[in-house]
């Protein structure tokens, strides 16, 4: 049973077509997200923190400190050091020292992490274009425009919130 339909059931909202819409992005997110982790491992015998990992590395071709990828990933750098770990023994990423901070490294792509990543990112695209597929191009640019002005409420939201 997916977020929209425990809904049903719920107790009645003041707001209840905002709530559905919450649970329906939530739901969409979910099912598309599992399709990708799913096409990730059946085509490439990765995982979707992998994918992302590489990602961040490939905007980055002359590295990214751990801390950094951390951050920008939004998850502890234990999980990026078992990842990094991962790949490292399999050539797809190398860590290579601070000049003038021995506790830090830089990661980075070697090329063959860097030709396999662009692979996947092609599938990737696609994966994403399929989920999309039922919406029209003007469909897909009222979303989106929609979609920012939600963004941009809440994260002004959350900056007075933060003051």
């Amino acid at each position: 049973m997916d977020l929209e339909a425990r809904l049903h059931g719920a107790a009645p909202s003041e707001h209840p077509e905002a709530l559905r819409l919450w649970l329906r992005l939530l739901t969409c997110t979910q099912l598309i997200e599992k399709q990708v982790r799913s096409h990730l491992r059946a085509q490439f015998d990765t995982t979707l923190p992998r994918f992302d990992l590489m990602a961040q590395l490939e905007r980055a071709p002359d590295g990214m400190k751990m801390k950094e990828l951390s951050r920008r990933m939004m998850v502890t750098s234990g999980n990026i050091t078992g990842i990094t770990d991962q790949l490292v023994a399999e050539g797809l990423v190398e860590r290579m020292d601070v000049e003038g901070d021995r506790r830090a490294y830089l990661v980075r792509l070697t090329p063959q992490g860097r030709a396999q990543f662009n692979d996947m990112a092609r599938q990737h695209e696609q994966w994403i274009v399929e989920a999309f597929a039922t919406l029209g191009e003007r469909d897909i640019a009222t979303l989106y425009r929609l979609l920012g002005k939600v963004k941009e409420h809440t994260q002004n939201n959350s900056l007075e919130t933060a003051e």
